[in-house]
């Protein structure tokens, strides 16, 4: 299934400008929601869940774009991989950077004590560290210096990344029992790592 006009927008050369706006929107409205006293009874908790939720969407689009490459025909989905992923570790940094603050008042000491005390902080800063590696090496000089296949064995820890970011999201809802977006979440995510190794599977030469 070939979209042409789609590929012409996609090799648009304000194409990447575009999609660099619409992933930045949430935090430009997260921000303004709280300069505007807009974020509710508990702004912190709502802005540390919000930044929560936008790091896990942008994750499952990540993993989207190599099916949806194939399935729609269309290469140049690739240019906005990396830029993407970055988002990624941008949404899921603020993230932590809103549970340090908020929850933690930056206390370094404080903050390793709950990571280690309290499982479901220790599983989503073990993925924000697998994150960071992943956002270090996303560069071109890294692929030269690490070479292209340990590059790609590097970053196959996107996966564990997203394991890491349901279990901690259903670690964080068990508390109030609600596990409804986490199921959908999982099923996203779930459909497309199971995608992903048929695929494999399926080009690996006989």
């Amino acid at each position: 299934m070939k979209l042409p006009f789609f590929k012409t927008l996609l090799l648009h050369r304000f194409a990447k400008t575009f999609v660099f706006g619409l992933a930045l929107l949430p935090c430009c409205w997260l921000l303004f929601a709280a300069l505007t006293n807009r974020l509710g009874a508990n702004p912190a908790e709502f802005l540390l869940r919000s930044l929560g939720d936008w790091t896990l969407r942008l994750l499952c689009l990540v993993l989207a774009v190599t099916p949806l490459r194939v399935i729609s025909g269309t290469p140049a989905l690739a240019r906005f991989r990396r830029m993407l992923g970055l988002f990624v570790y941008f949404y899921a940094a603020l993230h932590m950077l809103s549970y340090s603050w908020f929850d933690m008042g930056l206390e370094l000491d404080d903050i390793a004590k709950d990571i280690a005390k309290r499982p479901f902080i220790l599983i989503g800063f073990s993925g924000f560290v697998l994150l960071t590696a992943l956002a270090l090496t996303s560069f071109n000089r890294a692929i030269k210096l690490l070479g292209a296949k340990r590059w790609q064995r590097l970053h196959r820890l996107v996966y564990v990344v997203a394991g890491l970011a349901i279990l901690h999201f259903f670690w964080m809802r068990s508390g109030k029992n609600n596990f409804a977006e986490v199921y959908v979440y999982a099923a996203i995510l779930g459909s497309l790592l199971l995608w992903r190794w048929w695929y494999r599977v399926k080009t690996q030469p006989t």
